[in-house]
C-alpha cells in the first residue's frame, strides 16, 4: 500500500498509479492527475474530491476497484451509445462531445458571425473597448474586490504561494496598479507579500506558483515600483540562492511550471520581463533552459521514445501534456527569445519534440492530459486546449507552418463550445482561465472573433456564482478562486496586452 499525508497528493490527481492502492486524506494533490489507474484501488475519505481530477463530491466516500479507470460521477453520463450504423469517426466524434459535456455547462451565446453590429457594443474596429463595456467590467471589478476582501479573512494564514495563496493576492494588486495607476494597490500588495515573506515554505518547492521564489520574485518587483532599490536586490539575492540547486538539480526535481525547473525559471523572466531590464543575466536563464534539455533527453532514451521524440519528461511516473505539468508547458519556455543557446538546437531538439505533441492532438482538437490517455475529458488551462494553445502560437511564431497555427484555431473552437466548465471562474481549471486562450489567439491574429469570444466568457464571469458552479477549495485565491476572475475581467480592459498570469511572458 502507498499512503500520502502530503499536501501534494491525493486521489484526484494527475497521472496513472499502477498495481498499487493509494490512500489520501490530503486536500490538495495526488499521485495521478485525470489519467487510468491501471490495477488498482483508491480510497478516498475527503469530503471534497473525486478520486480523478479535481471534481467536487460532496459528504461521500468512493471506492473503486475497476481494473481500468476511477468511477468518477461526472463521467456517468459519457458512455457512447450512438448508432452502430455510424462511421467510426462518427462515433469517436459523438463521444468526445459527451465526455466533455460533462464538465462542461452549455455555452449559451451567439458565436461571433463576423457583422460588425454584433460587436458594436463591446469594441470598434481597432479592437479598443467601448466606454460602456469598460465601465462595466470596472464596476464588476470594484464589487467582486469587495467580496474578495472580506472573504480573505477566512483564508490559510500560512499559505504564501502564488497559486492558492497571498503572493497570488500580491500579485493582483500588482496587476491592478499597472491597470489602473492606483497607487493604493500598490499599499495593498505590499501588505500581502510582506505576509507571504514570513510564511515562506522553506522546502525544496523553488517555483514561482508553489514555492519560495514566487514571493521573493514578486517582492522584488513591488520594491522595485515603491523605489526601495536596495530591498528589491536583495529579494534578487534570495532567489539566486536556488539557482546552483535548481541547475544542478537532483534525481527528484521535476522539469515541469508547478514544482520543477521552468517553474524557477518563470521567477527570472518575470523579473526581467517587470524591470524592463536584464536584472537577471541572460546566462543564468539559459543554464536551467540547457539542464532542462539535458533532463528531457536523458527520460527520452529512459523510456526508449527518442525516436519518436527528442525529449520526454515526467512527472508522478507519467508524461503530461499540458501547460501546468507537460510537455506544452516546458516547450513553450524553450521557444522564448535567447532560451536555447543555438538556433541549431531549436530546430533539432525542440521543434521535433513540438511535433510529437501536436500529432498527440484527438479528434475534437483538443489535448490529451497524458501521453498515451486518449480520452478526451479535460479542458483547462493545466490539462488540455487551453494550455497547449500557448505552444502552438509560439511555434508558428519561431518556426513558421500553417499547421501550428490551424492547431490553435481548432484549441480556441474547443474551447468555446467547452470551455465554461461546471469548476467555476478561476484560472487554472475555470473560465476566466478559458478565455485566455481567446485573448492570445487574438493578440497574435488581430481577428475579432476571438476578442468577441473573450468578451462573451468575461460576461459570464460578471454573473460570478449564478451558474451553479462548484466552490473551490481556495475560493479567493489567484489560481482556483476569485483573484483570478478579477485578474482576467482587468486584463480584458487592455486586450492586446493581456497575458495569463505566472505563465506568459
Amino acid at each position: 500500500m502507498v499512503r500520502s499525508t502530503s499536501p501534494r497528493f491525493c486521489p484526484r490527481v494527475h497521472g496513472s498509479v499502477h498495481e498499487s492502492t493509494v490512500l489520501s486524506t490530503s486536500p490538495r494533490f495526488c499521485p495521478r492527475v485525470h489519467g487510468s489507474v491501471h490495477e488498482s484501488t483508491v480510497l478516498s475519505t475527503s469530503p471534497r474530491f473525486c478520486p480523478r481530477v479535481h471534481d467536487s463530491v460532496h459528504e461521500s466516500t468512493i471506492l473503486s476497484t475497476s481494473p481500468r479507470f476511477v468511477t468518477c460521477p461526472a463521467d456517468v453520463s459519457s458512455t457512447c451509445t450512438t448508432s452502430p450504423h455510424a462511421r467510426p469517426h462518427e462515433r469517436t466524434r459523438i463521444c468526445t462531445l459527451r465526455k466533455m459535456d460533462t464538465r462542461a455547462l452549455r455555452n449559451p451565446y451567439s458565436d461571433y458571425d463576423g457583422n460588425p453590429a454584433s460587436t458594436q457594443s463591446l469594441f470598434d474596429t481597432q479592437g479598443r473597448l467601448t466606454p460602456e463595456f469598460s465601465q462595466r467590467l470596472s464596476s464588476k471589478i470594484n464589487e467582486l474586490m469587495s467580496v474578495m476582501e472580506n472573504g480573505l479573512g477566512s483564508a490559510d494564514p500560512r499559505d504564501c504561494t502564488t497559486y492558492t495563496g497571498w503572493t497570488g493576492i500580491a500579485l493582483l494588486y500588482l496587476h491592478l496598479h499597472k491597470v489602473f495607476g492606483d497607487s493604493s494597490f500598490l499599499h495593498k500588495a505590499y501588505e500581502h507579500v510582506s505576509h507571504a515573506l514570513q510564511s515562506m515554505t522553506r522546502r525544496r518547492d523553488v517555483t514561482f506558483l508553489c514555492g519560495d521564489s514566487g514571493p521573493l520574485a514578486v517582492a522584488a518587483v513591488l520594491y522595485h515600483r515603491l523605489q526601495r532599490p536596495q530591498e528589491a536586490d536583495d529579494c534578487i539575492n534570495r532567489l539566486m540562492q536556488y539557482h546552483e540547486a535548481v541547475v544542478k538539480g537532483s534525481g527528484t526535481l521535476p522539469d515541469e511550471l508547478l514544482y520543477g525547473r521552468v517553474g524557477f525559471l518563470y521567477s527570472l523572466l518575470f523579473i526581467n520581463q517587470q524591470f524592463g531590464q536584464d536584472k537577471i543575466p541572460l546566462d543564468y536563464i539559459q543554464q536551467i533552459c540547457e539542464a532542462v534539455i539535458v533532463s528531457g533527453d536523458h527520460q527520452s532514451r529512459r523510456f526508449r521514445v527518442q525516436n519518436q521524440t527528442p525529449l520526454m519528461f515526467e512527472w508522478y511516473q507519467e508524461h503530461y501534456v499540458g501547460a501546468a505539468h507537460g510537455l506544452s508547458g516546458i516547450y513553450y519556455y524553450l521557444m522564448q527569445p535567447g532560451m536555447v543557446s543555438s538556433v541549431e538546437q531549436l530546430h533539432r531538439v525542440v521543434k521535433p519534440s513540438v511535433d510529437y505533441v501536436c500529432a498527440l492532438k484527438l479528434p475534437s482538437g483538443n489535448y490529451p492530459p497524458c501521453v498515451g490517455d486518449d480520452r478526451d475529458l479535460l479542458v483547462h488551462w493545466c490539462h488540455g486546449s487551453p494550455g497547449v494553445v500557448y505552444m502552438l502560437l509560439q511555434a508558428y511564431k519561431v518556426f513558421g507552418g500553417a499547421g501550428y497555427l490551424e492547431a490553435a484555431l481548432q484549441c480556441g473552437d474547443v474551447v468555446w463550445r467547452y470551455g465554461l466548465l461546471k469548476k467555476g471562474y478561476g484560472l487554472c481549471h475555470g473560465a476566466a482561465g478559458n478565455a485566455y486562450t481567446f485573448l492570445a489567439l487574438h493578440r497574435h491574429t488581430g481577428d475579432p472573433k476571438h476578442l468577441f469570444r473573450a468578451c462573451m466568457f468575461a460576461d459570464w464571469c460578471m454573473n460570478y456564482g449564478r451558474h451553479g458552479c462548484r466552490t473551490p477549495d481556495t475560493p479567493f485565491s489567484l489560481f482556483e478562486g476569485m483573484a483570478g476572475t478579477i485578474y482576467f475581467l482587468a486584463d480584458l480592459l487592455q486586450p492586446m496586452r493581456a497575458k495569463f498570469p505566472a505563465f506568459e511572458v
